[in-house]
């Protein structure tokens, strides 16, 4: 019974790392790019536990389950601060003021309001994007929205409403619908206090559940990093990916768009779930280009929903066409 136990453990372990080789967009496939540090902790388990008993073909499980550790080790070294960052934080110079933008999701059951309130009158961010918005959120938040010049709302009451708010001049702002979703992004060229225009892009795509493929994410992210290289603005990005930072998706994402990640060589600031710390996983991103400067990057605390929020600040270095509107 032990010896099939170890065995059933470990080819389970195997199949779920290597499953997502596929690229599959089925759910249940795509799953398993979420709990690397898990899958690699039952590997090491399974090395470690069946050293003192006698397993069949003993020798080869544990090279099996050494090659997964490593994978999986390697996929998740970047997001821990043994590895070397991808962005320098910096301090503004005195003649800049910098831009602070809070990416939130709210969780639409959630009625911690009050919470919210509270961070929202302390972080007074110059950018809101808030996720799964409905009309009681809306109405909650009305008296904090007001305060800013520019505010564009899709509320919905299906998980996926959102609302974008700024005090920055804005030089335009849209909703975009991919084709065969019904779930918003949001596009905005804004002008930073400098005059610098600059891209802010907030995403927040279906995850991979029961009734979901990944293909409309994983378009959707790939669009948004499209534009971005297209363009000739500094561009941020932000939002609920509902993809961790370690996919092939988020990957593509980075190398097509010419993003760099706050979260490497930092840790994870794993954001999602906020009640259940063994299942916390980095979903709720943060993507700059490279002629962005960061002054912070931080995990909020929680305020009842399942999401942390998380705040960036930066500025922007003048760059050839940064002021051009279109």
């Amino acid at each position: 019974m032990l010896n099939a136990l170890f065995w059933i453990v470990a080819l389970v372990v195997l199949l779920t790392t290597a499953l997502p080789f596929t690229n599959s967009v089925t759910w249940w496939v795509r799953m398993w790019e979420f709990p690397r540090v898990h899958i690699a902790c039952v590997a090491l388990a399974v090395m470690i536990g069946c050293l003192p008993f006698a397993v069949s073909y003993k020798v080869p499980m544990l090279a099996i389950m050494g090659v997964v550790l490593v994978y999986q080790a390697a996929q998740i070294f970047p997001y821990t601060a043994l590895a070397k960052t991808e962005v320098d934080l910096v301090t503004a110079p005195a003649s800049v003021r910098p831009v602070s933008m809070l990416s939130v999701n709210v969780l639409m059951e959630n009625e911690r309001y009050d919470d919210l309130r509270v961070i929202l009158d302390r972080e007074d961010p110059d950018v809101l994007l808030l996720m799964e918005t409905d009309q009681a959120w809306a109405d909650a938040l009305n008296g904090r929205l007001d305060r800013y010049t520019t505010v564009k709302s899709h509320i919905a009451d299906d998980h996926y409403g959102m609302i974008f708010a700024t005090r920055l001049d804005p030089v335009s702002v849209e909703f975009l619908w991919p084709d065969a979703d019904d779930t918003p992004a949001l596009k905005a060229v804004l002008r930073a206090p400098d005059g610098t225009a600059f891209n802010f892009i907030g995403l927040h795509p279906r995850p991979p559940v029961p009734g979901n493929t990944t293909a409309v994410r994983d378009k959707q992210i790939k669009n948004a990093a499209l534009m971005t290289s297209s363009s000739d603005r500094p561009t941020v990005c932000m939002g609920d990916f509902n993809d961790v930072a370690w996919s092939w998706t988020t990957k593509r994402f980075k190398r097509y768009g010419g993003f760099v990640e706050p979260r490497v060589g930092r840790g994870m600031y794993a954001s999602f779930h906020a009640e259940h710390p063994l299942i916390r996983l980095p979903i709720d991103q943060v993507f700059l280009t490279e002629d962005v400067n960061l002054v912070s990057f931080n995990r909020l605390e929680g305020f009842g929903s399942d999401h942390f929020p998380m705040a960036v600040t930066v500025y922007f270095d003048e760059i050839e066409g940064s002021g051009n509107d279109g």
